[in-house]
This record gives structure tokens, sequence and C-alpha cells, in this order.
């Protein structure tokens, strides 16, 4: 998990340890100890957007391009 202000900017959980609460322990981590209120998700991993989603998160805008201006369509999610 790396964070920038209040940007969660990314978070890696190896396939074998997700669906144990180890990202939900991490984000909630980052939502105490940062401030973490926004992220960024690639629309093409609906898993993330499920799971922040579900953290409580909600899409406030959509991008065609990344940051690098790639074609990959980014989710801007904050929580209230």
């Amino acid at each position: 998990m790396g964070t920038d202000g209040t940007k969660l900017e990314m978070l890696f959980i190896s396939s074998g340890k997700r669906g144990k609460g180890l990202g939900k322990r991490l984000v909630l981590y980052g939502m105490e100890h940062d401030s973490v209120r926004e992220v960024g998700v690639n629309e093409q991993n609906p898993q993330a957007r499920g799971f922040y989603e579900h953290m409580g998160f909600y899409v406030y805008k959509r991008t065609e391009t990344d940051e690098q201006g790639n074609p990959y369509p980014i989710l801007y999610m904050k929580l209230d």
C-alpha cells in the first residue's frame, strides 16, 4: 500500500491472500493514519471497483486515459 496525502496510490494483495480481509485492514489503516479519502481505479478492473465500493467509495470522475496518457480509463473514487 502506498499513499500520497489523502490519496491511496497503490494497494497490491497477492492472489492467494485475497478474500481474507487483508485489503480491508490496509485501507482502514490508511483511512485512520493517513486520512485516505480518494483512490483511482482502472475501469478494466471491476474487482477493484467492487472492493472500493464495498469500502464506501463512490465514483465521482472518469477519464479516458490514465495519468500517463495511455488508453486505460480511470475511475476516480472518494469517500464522503
